[in-house]
């Protein structure tokens, strides 16, 4: 089996004395771990963090052994947030969140796509975090869980959509839900259309909503607590006055 294809690196990990093992989404082939040649060295260590985007050649005896593959970066990948912390921690919540939710050898370039777009926006603090949301929500519908938020479960209306049911993922409008809105999660407008801005709480609200559905349809059926990165995304987050 051999693969050229691009990826972004989700993880690496330390194999022998100077090789590595690299989990990487690919844009056609999903998930795939290889083994990396002096992935431990100075020189490969850059090009291993988390979030990095890579050309990759990948070769196997057969589709479901540990091939090696042969890595050239592409762009400056993570150095480039070196002085943006928070940044950094929204690319590694990025990486760990796709690293856990997807499974390996299956093709789903709708998240390598969506990591891009996030990748591309990390640079701007006022636009990412929301981007981030959407990020989390698009994985969910790559994976078949995603949310219907195009009309009220209870109604039927379009209007006023301010609520989700934790269960069915569906929207509530506002006076449908007003009964049960203890019950309900928030459904912040930005993720209704472009043209609606964000508000205090918006993006917390947001990141709620869709780590409620990651825990509830993917990471508690797979028996795994949502990754650290991600909490620690959102502390900083509300440190610094975005969530």
């Amino acid at each position: 089996m051999e693969i050229t294809d691009e990826a972004f690196v989700l993880a690496a990990r330390a194999h022998g004395d100077t090789g590595a093992v690299v989990d990487l989404l690919t844009r056609e082939h999903g998930r795939r771990l290889a083994y990396v040649a002096g992935g431990a060295s100075r020189r490969m260590k850059p090009f291993l963090q988390a979030g990095a985007r890579v050309e990759v050649e990948l070769r196997a005896r057969t589709s479901d052994q540990l091939g090696s593959a042969r890595l050239e970066p592409v762009g400056e990948g993570p150095s480039a947030l070196f002085d943006d912390p928070l940044a950094l921690a929204g690319l590694s919540a990025a990486a760990a969140v796709a690293q856990g939710a997807l499974p390996e050898r299956e093709a789903h370039p709708g998240a390598f796509f969506a990591l891009e777009a996030l990748s591309g926006v990390l640079s701007l603090p006022d636009v990412w975090p929301a981007v981030y949301v959407r990020y989390e929500l698009g994985l969910l519908e790559e994976l078949g869980f995603g949310l219907d938020l195009s009309v009220c479960a209870v109604s039927g209306s379009r209007d006023y959509l301010t609520w989700v049911s934790p269960r069915t993922g569906r929207a509530v409008s506002m006076s449908a839900g007003a009964p049960y809105m203890d019950r309900l999660l928030r459904l912040p407008p930005f993720l209704l259309g472009a043209q609606a801005g964000l508000g205090e709480g918006d993006v917390r609200a947001g990141l709620d909503l869709s780590g409620h559905f990651l825990t509830r349809c993917v990471f508690d059926p797979l028996n795994r607590p949502l990754p650290e990165a991600r909490d620690r995304m959102i502390e900083r987050l509300w440190a610094a006055g975005l969530a």
